[in-house]
């Protein structure tokens, strides 16, 4: 028992610390000198990034945001010593990193709506189902040219392709939980969505 608490422990400030590094900030800082979180939707996450510096660091934050919500995950399925058989310590961590994304303690408790990072958790803990979601949101995205659509759809579907891939009870409610949270993030995306004013992807 201690031991799973410690683990637990150590999951959720580990992987919050990794989340809450905010990469498209630093990036556009370190490129432009500008605030990101001034531009456009005022997100830190690779979409707002794509305005400021175009689809080249688009891409660059949205697979290190995918790699910073994966490795704390991989960590703690492959390093903790008790709770990962039933998936206990791999969530904790999974929601620590999206949370730390979207409320990154240096920011000012600000951030991303942790769609590429939460990929990332699903990656690691199911690379299966997370390569299907990736592609779910490319296909979506690509169809509809709204990001906001295919994140939302893709990570609404997670829970299910979890439990059609006889992961554990843990991941498949982690993805539920973690789907309504990032759809709660994009509820300004909803809102101009019904308005008709949503920014599409060109």
């Amino acid at each position: 028992m201690i031991n799973l608490l410690l683990n637990v422990f150590a999951a959720i400030i580990f992987a919050y610390i990794i989340g809450s590094i905010p990469t498209g900030y630093l990036i556009v800082k370190s490129k432009t000198g500008q605030d990101i979180r001034t531009v456009g939707s005022g997100s830190t996450g690779a979409t707002n990034v794509k305005r400021v510096l175009g689809k080249k660091w688009f891409f660059t934050v949205m697979i290190l945001d995918a790699i910073k919500g994966a490795l704390p995950v991989f960590l703690a399925k492959y390093m903790a010593t008790a709770g990962v058989s039933i998936g206990l310590v791999p969530v904790v961590a999974a929601i620590a990193v999206i949370i730390g994304h979207s409320k990154s303690c240096f920011l000012g408790f600000k951030g991303g709506k942790s769609v590429a990072s939460g990929v990332g958790t699903i990656i690691a803990l199911n690379w299966l189902a997370g390569i299907i979601i990736a592609i779910v949101w490319g296909i979506i995205t690509y169809c509809t040219k709204y990001v906001s659509v295919g994140s939302i759809i893709a990570l609404l579907i997670s829970p299910f392709i979890m439990y059609y891939l006889n992961s554990p009870l843990a991941y498949v409610f982690y993805c539920a939980v973690g789907a309504v949270y990032i759809v709660y993030l994009h509820r300004e995306n909803i809102k101009r969505l019904i308005a008709g004013n949503e920014n599409k992807v060109r």
